[in-house]
């Protein structure tokens, strides 16, 4: 008897840079027959899963993201006074989808998706699952003195870490029967001293958050059945002009983590060639 393959869940985890680490992530799960059935995603992981649930083009992202440099996603021309509640006056990441996405809605994705954002009067988790996806997304990653809050049916919202660094729980009320979640920064840090000039500001912010992120994500990620946590601590939150190697680390955590993925959601391997066989029996024989 043929076991049904059971529904897969992708729960992505925020992280600025560090979360294209996600785009390795879904371009092996791709690549390995593994089908997506849905995608909950919380700041980076919102953009990042939003675009590929609302188009299912890895690639696009890939692409976007190896040829830009840091310089063109913050440059100094994008800062703003303080007075105005944000330090950047725009969002450049996000501006670069906003024509793949434009029209889109979060309840017409082919692959069912959610975002998180935190509400500011109340910190209350709100789960954005319908309405204009670019909206959802951009209230999602709303980092707090780094960018305005996003007003979405009267509430007012910013960046989803603070309350659901990796929304595992999330894709289960969505549905998912296997959720495979992927950390890219709720872990521990030590925090470094800073200099408080606005420019730099934003380093000490997200290691900050790392550590609400920390607290949160041990309980929330008890829902996955399979944590991926790709080694990305190391870069800064915009240190995009690594993200081959930020990429690159995905691959690798989903690679080593396949045999489990496979057993866990009931997917059947595709027919490997007898010197892949080979490869497999070295590096990966218990």
């Amino acid at each position: 008897m043929v076991t049904k393959p059971k529904k897969v869940g992708l729960a992505l985890g925020g992280g600025a840079a560090k979360g294209l680490a996600h785009i390795g992530v879904i371009r092996v799960l791709e690549k390995a027959g593994i089908e997506i059935s849905y995608i909950a995603g919380t700041s980076m992981g919102a953009l990042i899963g939003g675009y590929y649930a609302a188009t299912k083009d890895i690639a696009f992202l890939e692409n976007l993201f190896l040829e830009i440099e840091h310089k063109d996603i913050y440059r100094l021309s994008h800062l703003v006074r303080k007075k105005d509640g944000e330090l950047f006056k725009d969002k450049p990441v996000l501006d670069m989808i906003s024509e793949q996405i434009s029209g889109f809605r979060v309840e017409d994705c082919k692959i069912p998706f959610s975002a998180v954002a935190t509400d500011v009067e109340n910190g209350d988790e709100i789960i954005l699952a319908s309405g204009s996806l670019h909206d959802a997304i951009q209230a999602s990653t709303a980092l707090p003195l780094i960018f305005k809050p996003v007003t979405i049916n009267g509430r007012m919202l910013m960046d989803g870490g603070f309350v659901n660094p990796v929304p595992a729980d999330v894709v289960k009320k969505m549905g998912a029967e296997f959720i495979i979640a992927v950390d890219v920064s709720s872990r521990w840090e030590n925090l470094e001293t800073e200099s408080l000039n606005p420019i730099k500001v934003y380093n000490m912010i997200p290691q900050a958050l790392s550590i609400i992120e920390y607290q949160i994500a041990r309980r929330i990620l008890k829902e996955a059945n399979i944590v991926l946590t790709p080694p990305v601590l190391g870069y800064k939150m915009f240190q995009f002009d690594d993200a081959k190697e930020i990429i690159k680390c995905g691959e690798n955590e989903t690679k080593n983590k396949l045999r489990d993925i496979y057993k866990g959601c009931g997917t059947i391997p595709p027919q490997k060639k007898p010197f892949e066989q080979f490869m497999d029996f070295i590096f990966y024989n218990d």
